[in-house]
Order: C-alpha cells, then sequence, then structure tokens
C-alpha cells in the first residue's frame, strides 16, 4: 500500500529525497527547490528545465535512463511517486519506494520534496488530484536513446496502479536504451 510516511535519503542508493522549506505570510509564500550549489544537485548539473500538466488518473511508467539523472517537484496536485532500483550492481537492487508528492495544504498526505532520480532507478507516478504538474530538470539534454522504458504494467515491478489508468503508446511498450 502507498505510504504516507516520505521514505530516507538513499533507501534506493543514489535517491535523494530534499524536504522543501516554504517561508509564507498573508501574501502567499516563497520556496527554494533548488541550488546548483547543493550537493543534491551534483556532479554534472543542469541541462534541461521541463514541465508536465497532467489530469487525474494519468501514469506514466516505467521510465529510466542509462546516463541522465532527474530531479522532480510537483509545485500543484497530488502525485504518487514510485521508484524502484533496477540496477543489477546496485546495493539496493530490487527495493521499491512509493510517496505522495503535492501540495501539503490540500493534501495532507503528499510531502513538499524534490527527489533526485539517478541512472538506472526505473520511475512512474500516478495523478490523485484533478490536474497535477511535474516539474523536472535533468543532467542532460533530451535524448531518446538514453531513455529506456518498460510497460507500465508489466516488466522487473510488482505495482498496481489502480482501476483505470490513463497512459500513452509510449507507456505500454518496451525499450532499451542505445
Amino acid at each position: 500500500m502507498t505510504q504516507h510516511v516520505l521514505p530516507q535519503d538513499n533507501e534506493i542508493d543514489g535517491v535523494i529525497i530534499k524536504k522543501l522549506v516554504s517561508h509564507g505570510d498573508n501574501r502567499g509564500f516563497f520556496r527554494e527547490i533548488i541550488r546548483v550549489t547543493d550537493e543534491f544537485f551534483g556532479e554534472g548539473g543542469f541541462a534541461q528545465w521541463s514541465h508536465s500538466r497532467m489530469v487525474k488518473d494519468v501514469v506514466k511508467a516505467w521510465h529510466y535512463h542509462a546516463k541522465q539523472t532527474d530531479w522532480w517537484y510537483v509545485p500543484i496536485g497530488k502525485v504518487l511517486t514510485v521508484l524502484y532500483d533496477n540496477r543489477k550492481e546496485s546495493p539496493t537492487y530490487g527495493v521499491k519506494l512509493e510517496f505522495f508528492m503535492g501540495d501539503s495544504v490540500l493534501y495532507p498526505e503528499a510531502h513538499e520534496v524534490c527527489v533526485r532520480i539517478p541512472p538506472g532507478v526505473l520511475h512512474g507516478c500516478r495523478v490523485y488530484s484533478d490536474t497535477a504538474h511535474l516539474m523536472y530538470i535533468t543532467s542532460r539534454t533530451y535524448d531518446p536513446n538514453d531513455e529506456g522504458r518498460f510497460p507500465f504494467d508489466k516488466g522487473p515491478v510488482q505495482h498496481d496502479w489502480g482501476e483505470n489508468p490513463i497512459t500513452s503508446e509510449q507507456d505500454r511498450r518496451f525499450f532499451e536504451p542505445k
């Protein structure tokens, strides 16, 4: 079952979860997400910043990269994030993490975090709010030859995405990075 508790850093080797701090008043809030000087940001740094708006019940899974690191942040909505260590050489091979990301004011079980997803870690998500926005930074510009996929309902991860998931053709196919 989905955890409401935030996993600890490195429950999957190389996955780092940065808890974010908001500074608010009657006008709203300010929240710093990531700095280039954060250890969390790591080597290689920034190459691309992307934004995905998704509707309720969208499932995007299973994706992974051979070389690229991702940093995910959900500023609007509620998303179940699932990570799975598929790296046979990793000390945490086979470990799966599940946690909600998003706006904790509207969704108390969601966590306001930024998560670092290293190469080789399968990642996926399902939207639980009417809409959700996923903002993500990548360490490399998009290269389709770096991206691997397993179908959302097959492959090495045993995971139930729930009823009536909305998926794309990309999330129903297998593809290995070149």
